[in-house]
């Protein structure tokens, strides 16, 4: 039996489409601007007339990034490292989360390790010893710089651990008796109920890696290893440089590019790989952030 509607549900349902639909629209807007920026004319963009829609439309700031084999060579390394990084991340917390979300009973030296962790959070080594630990431990110049020193996050250990004290403790005592260990449980049990809270760490570590640039001009002395966001950003500082060692025909092939034109392409595709990852997660993540959101 299908229950009518009372006029104030009407309203209230029409109220949250509409306010959701402006949301949602002033939430794209800023990437069409950059868009219509990035493929607009050098004078069009320095004047300050590109709305939502390109204005004496141009590809050369995209032509300029995509004929580099260095633009090219530091995807492929962002790529790597956004792979290798959230397997590493993922794999720690799961491991990490699991023993931290039993009782005190059930793990006896629980609470230390919880304020072991809980510290890290709020007081950090700082640039200087972290660069001294990354050097010493030989990881200069290499892929790992990129991905260890932050292997294990503690903000989504914390969100995995909550999750996985929402689980009813009946799970674990079922498996016990049937005679699985702890490994057994967290493969088993664990691991497929926790897929939301997965995809919802899971996006913020791929976030994380693909928009992170200081570390490998930091941590990377080899221009040929910088990922995409390190290089686009050094490719910004030197084209000043660039642009006086250019060829009359080079010159007069990048007429209508521009420093903001190339800011706005490179901000654009910096950006689109994850608004192309985000909608197949999206299911997953409003779940992901509230289940065992108020576990203690």
């Amino acid at each position: 039996m299908v229950q009518k509607q009372s006029i104030s549900r009407k309203l209230f349902v029409v109220f949250n489409t509409v306010l959701l639909a402006v949301i949602t629209i002033l939430g794209i807007i800023p990437f069409i601007h950059l868009l219509s920026i990035s493929l607009s004319s050098n004078s069009a963009a320095m004047a300050g007339e590109v709305k939502l829609w390109p204005v004496g439309f141009s590809w050369d700031a995209y032509v300029y990034l995509g004929e580099k084999v260095e633009f090219f060579r530091s995807l492929w390394v962002s790529v790597q490292r956004v792979v290798l990084g959230t397997i590493i991340n993922l794999f720690l917390v799961f491991i990490t989360a699991f023993p931290l979300s039993k009782s005190n009973d059930q793990f006896k030296y629980r609470t230390p390790y919880v304020w072991f962790f809980a510290i890290t959070m709020f007081f950090g080594g700082g640039l200087i010893p972290t660069y001294i630990m990354v050097k010493n431990t030989g990881l200069i110049d290499s892929m790992w710089a990129l991905i260890l020193p932050g292997a294990l996050n503690v903000w989504n250990m914390v969100l995995m651990l909550n999750f996985f004290r929402s689980i009813p403790r009946e799970l674990d005592e079922a498996a016990t008796i049937d005679g699985a260990g702890h490994w057994r449980i967290l493969w088993k049990i664990y691991l497929p109920v926790s897929l939301p809270s997965i995809a919802t760490i899971g996006l913020f570590t791929i976030v994380g890696h693909w928009n992170a640039w200081f570390d490998g001009i930091l941590y990377l002395n080899s221009p040929d290893k910088y990922p995409l966001q390190t290089y686009l950003s050094t490719l910004i500082m030197s084209m000043n440089a660039q642009m006086s060692s250019i060829s009359l025909e080079q010159l007069k092939a990048m007429e209508n590019l521009s420093e903001k034109t190339l800011k706005t392409a490179q901000i654009f595709m910096g950006a689109l790989p994850i608004m192309v990852v985000y909608p197949f997660l999206q299911k997953y993540f409003v779940k992901g952030m509230t289940v065992g959101s108020v576990k203690e």
